[in-house]
């Protein structure tokens, strides 16, 4: 009676879960007994150990929240000029009352613009451009060089000289002079400055994925794969991409920051996000000659890029740390 069971259940099986389990079996029986999330849960123990990596996290949390609250954190609209609405004028220091700021003065934590625009709310918006850009930026950089990576690091041959080549054609120029060709021939604004900095960060993950799959195809359970007959899009899509993940996470964290920052380079150059968008590279821009008589319009947006470019640094430095084994033995 077992045996009819057991051998009805055999023939439902699909090829697809039979493949599945003979590999379990062919990677060992500790295989079998393995928990599917447990190293993820013990590089997240490890991520939790580090203090500045957990010092970045809060602080790119923080971002985050602000930007998605900026509505109820920002006391005006971003681009909401107060001319004949309050009496104030044009490039005015800080103002907080609680700090002894005269409260017949209006109140402007960071003080006002050139076009009597609320500085705060301008930075507290800008946050959400800045992040938008890089987050969206990493997301597409990484998903296409990761796939070039991938292919040819696993077909080889000449399809593998091929997209190599032309990756370190895109290497061989300065990232941020190649991007501002690139935009130059697009036209400025910030979705051609996004493209831009995505087609010069593409090589960095192309090359690390390829690296990545060229050591784990060699692997017994991609052997045993292949011996029981997986197609090789399945062993790549299901054996070998999952498996060279990790730097590719820590690369696309500490590549946040390097976006946001020649985003802010292209914007300061007029290049990337135009007026009157609040976004700090282009706060930067307006005022830099307004440094010494109006420090506030220059310092404040400068800081927020410092700070964003930290936290997300500091986060990838302890992913990095909590991913790597070498790094916790």
């Amino acid at each position: 009676m077992t045996k009819e069971i057991t051998g009805r259940h055999s023939r439902r099986m699909s090829r697809s879960e039979a493949i599945e389990m003979l590999e379990a079996q062919a990677a060992g029986p500790e295989r079998l007994f393995e928990h599917p999330m447990s190293q993820w849960r013990l590089a997240l123990r490890r991520f939790r150990e580090r203090k500045s990596g957990m010092l970045g996290l809060g602080i790119v949390v923080f971002l985050i929240l602000v930007a998605v609250f900026a509505p109820l954190i920002a006391p005006y609209e971003p681009n909401q000029v107060l001319i004949g609405r309050e009496d104030v004028g044009p490039r005015e220091p800080p103002c907080v009352h609680i700090l002894g700021c005269d409260e017949s003065l209006p109140q402007h934590i960071l003080g006002t613009d050139a076009n009597v625009r609320d500085e705060f709310s301008r930075v507290i918006y800008g946050s959400r451009v800045s992040l938008s850009l890089g987050f969206f930026t990493v997301t597409l950089a990484l998903v296409v060089g990761s796939t070039i990576g991938a292919i040819a690091g696993y077909r080889g041959g000449w399809l593998d000289n091929i997209l190599m080549r032309l990756m370190d054609v895109i290497l061989g120029f300065p990232s941020l002079l190649l991007a501002i060709a690139i935009v130059m021939v697009l036209g400025r604004g910030l979705q051609n400055a996004l493209l831009a900095i995505a087609v010069v960060t593409m090589p960095g993950y192309a090359r690390v994925m390829r690296a990545q799959v060229l050591a784990i195809k060699e692997s017994d359970y991609v052997s045993a794969s292949q011996a029981l007959g997986a197609s090789p899009t399945r062993i790549l899509i299901r054996r070998v991409i999952p498996n060279a993940m990790t730097p590719i996470v820590v690369l696309a964290t500490l590549g946040v920051a390097t976006a946001i920052l020649e985003a802010a380079g292209l914007s300061f150059l007029g290049l990337g996000a135009q007026p009157p968008t609040a976004e700090w590279g282009t706060m930067l821009a307006s005022e830099r000659n307004n440094v010494f008589t109006s420090p506030h319009l220059v310092f404040f947006p400068g800081l927020a890029i410092m700070i964003t470019v930290l936290g997300f640094n500091l986060m990838g430095d302890g992913l990095r740390d909590a991913l790597d084994p070498s790094l916790n033995k």
